[in-house]
């Protein structure tokens, strides 16, 4: 590989928690995987888009980037999903 330059290569045992999740707007099938990758945040990804996302608790609570994140257009569907992860992650 002589164009490019390897920032990193690493292998560590991770957890992670496949969630289907209901609410009043929509479906979720997640995979929310717990790292110490990323300082203590959760490596969250919609398996439907295929959108993911490193939140904590507070990007988790905010609304405006979890609709950017996972593309939902409506509010009160990232707020119902907003919500779910702030309590689940």
């Amino acid at each position: 590989m002589d164009n490019g330059f390897l920032l990193y290569d690493e292998t560590e045992h991770t957890s992670t928690r496949y969630v289907g999740f209901v609410g009043e707007h929509a479906r979720h099938d997640l995979a929310i995987t717990s790292t110490a990758h990323f300082y203590g945040k959760k490596l969250v990804v919609d398996i439907q888009s295929g959108r993911t996302a490193i939140l904590n608790d507070q990007e988790a609570a905010d609304v405006p980037y979890i609709m950017e994140a996972f593309r939902i257009n409506d509010e009160q569907e990232a707020t119902e999903f907003s919500e779910f992860l702030t309590s689940n992650l």
